[in-house]
């Protein structure tokens, strides 16, 4: 159930027999059903969502969080380019400093308490990040082990990848003449391993994100490459916890309940050896954590629910239920596992031309017709000095009037006197943009009245880094770990075992009725949008299971595809999550080649949740007015 309660039962905590913990319900708590956690539980608090997260969390959870594990997510797509870019300036650099220079203050209390550390910080050089920990570590006075987990990094087979006719697994397209970065998703047992020799601190290069999670539980519990159901369970709090405060009601639909944005709490996984969890966070912080924050951050940047292939386990999430059980505390069960995959997907990026984007504002009136206009004129003189410089085109542009409501396309509604024009382009040669950089400010005296706000002058011309995905066998990966430069043995298990495939849910569509009501989407259901490359993906969980038949009946893949025309050029799927009474759905060819090789205003489909909650639902007259007010029913 997604959150249920029930004010004839409460939750009781006891010392279960050899001193470990106890959870349970009875009579006059939380819920209606019981549990037990009777097992010796682990905690896990994350301290980093991304690689520029605020270095304030190591604190508040090391001081407050009463954690076993502290780990950090810092590598993203783009982020493997810059440190590769900066490890080819200097060979000792390529990871995140961020990361050492955070944690050396805290390391004398982390080695008091115990705690252990995780971090995917070491880039394409997770022995240089070893070192200057090491140096830390010295400088503080604390003895510590530190782990590197290697092998990810597979720039030396990248011309045997080309002879061999490799793709792009979504595109189709050819195999990058020059790379700029090459790494594949690790899984966990790497990382459970290093922990296995003693690592006090593990640090690895590309990993999937929620391994940072799943490795100490593998390690802690002695859970096997075969336990399928709680590697699931194990990725799943990974993946709860990855993103920071994302999970603790950051970026919450409801953002009106959500208190303390100036102090939220960091996300804590306290899990069972069976794998079942409660995600809660920081005490006395900011943040909420209910059924609804956590079934957004479960939905975040995932496609198949019921086919989500991690390296270490083939999840299906579809299943999984979220219930409140005390005070911003939700317990998780119901994700299952269904075998394992032979390959790791390998994201590579490559340079692939140059970009530039520029903001203006303007105040003016008819101010949005008088923006498109300017960049009209932009654009067009800019082709002229092209073809009598024998350069080409512009390879992409994107043009948004933002106030306007740009980013709702033909659903916009706003009448704005006060916009903000952005001009997004890509071109093959970088003197063309250099060109375009040098015609945006003489529009201030030959184009529309009110055009000001040239604070950033010229735009900066960028390259253009673009994601190339591929699978590698296991087999061929060269993973390594070693514990204080010295090499311990780690085992990963490269076979494929695919275990019977599942029937897609298919829920029943609801009839609304003659007498229909049509409410906005964000009456009845929360969303949460992100990306993955060049697809966007929209989690939709109704606020009542009962919504959920007129939501499926209202956002169909068509329509969806439909209200998102202006942005989505590929098709729209659409998968059923019946634990969380959720609909999850992947918008194709939807990013402008999404990240740092988009040129537009949304790259990762940030907004995109919200857009489509503004999408209008039919509903019966009855219910509408049975559980929305008049105003929302209208």
């Amino acid at each position: 159930m997604l959150g249920v309660c029930n004010a004839s039962s409460r939750l009781e905590i006891w010392n279960a027999p050899g001193g470990d913990l106890g959870i349970g319900l009875s009579p006059n708590g939380w819920g209606n059903w019981e549990v037990a956690m009777t097992e010796r539980t682990v905690r896990i608090g994350c301290a980093s969502g991304f690689w520029g997260d605020t270095p304030e969390a190591i604190g508040q959870l090391v001081t407050k969080g009463d954690i076993d594990y502290l780990v950090f997510d810092y590598l993203a797509e783009i982020t493997m380019s810059l440190v590769a870019r900066a490890r080819a300036k200097s060979p000792e650099a390529g990871y995140a400093p961020d990361f050492v220079q955070a944690l050396a203050p805290f390391l004398p209390e982390i080695r008091r308490k115990g705690i252990k550390v995780v971090a995917n910080a070491g880039g394409v050089n997770p022995r240089g990040c070893r070192e200057a920990l090491a140096r830390a570590a010295e400088a503080a006075g604390v003895r510590i082990s530190i782990g590197a987990v290697l092998g990810d990094d597979l720039m030396d087979q990248a011309e045997k990848m080309r002879a061999a006719g490799i793709t792009e697994m979504f595109s189709g397209a050819p195999f990058p003449d020059r790379l700029m970065s090459t790494n594949a998703y690790l899984g966990a047992r790497p990382i459970a391993a290093a922990l296995a020799a003693g690592a006090d601190i593990v640090v690895t290069g590309r990993c999937v994100d929620s391994a940072v999670a799943l490795g100490p539980l593998m390690h802690e519990f002695g859970w096997g490459d075969e336990d399928w159901d709680r590697l699931s369970q194990g990725s799943l709090a990974g993946h709860l916890i990855e993103c920071g405060p994302q999970g603790t009601g950051g970026n919450f639909t409801d953002w009106q309940e959500v208190p303390g944005w100036d102090d939220m709490g960091m996300p804590i996984v306290e899990v069972a050896q069976d794998g079942r969890f409660i995600m809660t966070k920081t005490p006395d912080t900011g943040g909420l954590v209910v059924p609804a924050s956590v079934g957004e951050q479960m939905l975040y940047e995932i496609g198949d629910p019921q086919r989500y292939i991690l390296p270490d386990v083939i999840c299906d999430w579809s299943q999984v239920t979220l219930d409140q059980v005390g005070p911003d505390q939700v317990l998780v069960r119901g994700a299952r596992g269904l075998g394992r995959t032979g390959s790791y997907k390998v994201s590579a990026t490559h340079a692939d031309g140059w970009r530039a984007i520029t903001t203006l504002t303007l105040a003016a009136i008819e101010a949005p017709a008088k923006a498109k206009r300017v960049a009209e004129a932009i654009l067009t003189r800019c082709r002229r000095i092209f073809r009598g410089r024998n350069l080409g085109d512009f390879r992409q542009v994107s043009v948004e009037v933002l106030g306007a409501e740009a980013a709702y396309g033909a659903n916009a509604r706003a009448r704005t006197r006060e916009v903000v024009l952005k001009i997004g382009v890509t071109h093959d040669d970088r003197d063309a943009l250099n060109i375009f950089a040098g015609e945006i400010a003489p529009m201030a005296v030959s184009s529309a009245q009110g055009l000001t706000g040239f604070f950033a002058g010229r735009p900066k011309v960028q390259p253009v880094v673009r994601l190339f995905s591929f699978l590698h066998p296991k087999s061929d990966t060269p993973v390594t770990v070693e514990v204080d430069g010295t090499t311990v043995p780690v085992q990963i298990s490269t076979d494929a075992v695919t275990l019977p495939a599942l029937e897609p849910h298919r829920g029943e569509a609801g009839d609304p009725g003659a007498d229909a009501v049509t409410v906005p989407l964000v009456t009845l259901a929360w969303a949460r949008s992100g990306d993955k490359g060049n697809i966007a993906n929209i989690g939709v969980i109704a606020r009542k299971p009962e919504y959920l038949p007129y939501i499926r009946a209202a956002l169909t893949e068509e329509r969806v595809r439909k209200y998102f025309a202006h942005v989505c050029e590929g098709p729209v799927e659409r998968f059923e999550l019946p634990g969380i009474h959720a609909l999850n759905f992947m918008l194709h060819d939807s990013l402008g080649g999404g990240g740092i090789a988009s040129v537009r205003i949304d790259p990762q489909g940030k907004g995109y949740g919200q857009i489509l909650l503004d999408i209008h639902v039919p509903v019966p007259a009855e219910l509408a007015w049975r559980g929305l007010s008049p105003q929302q029913a209208a």
